[in-house]
């Protein structure tokens, strides 16, 4: 029997000083509210090396999306909050 987990989760990465940044994590602020059953973590890539180079982030603000396990997506233009409601979406249904 197979006892590892399927992870189905986003994760958002930023730095802090990045303007563009603050404003895509507010959008995805309110995306959330509207899939609160979405798995959305934020990480500070200042602080997350090894999370930057396990998924060679390009440039920041980048949404990684993972669904069974795998890496389906990453997403660097945060278009619109009905936009990262599709996105998150993928990992929910």
């Amino acid at each position: 029997m197979n006892n590892q987990t399927t992870i189905n989760k986003a994760i958002y990465t930023f730095t802090p000083l990045c303007g563009t940044c603050q404003l895509a994590g507010k959008m995805l602020d309110i995306a959330k509210e509207v899939l609160p059953n979405a798995s959305l973590e934020k990480v500070n890539l200042n602080y997350a090396k090894e999370l930057a180079e396990e998924y060679q982030i390009q440039s920041v603000p980048c949404l990684i999306l993972i669904k069974d396990n795998q890496l389906i997506e990453k997403i660097y233009a945060f278009h619109s909050v009905p936009y990262l409601v599709d996105q998150l979406k993928r990992i929910t249904e």
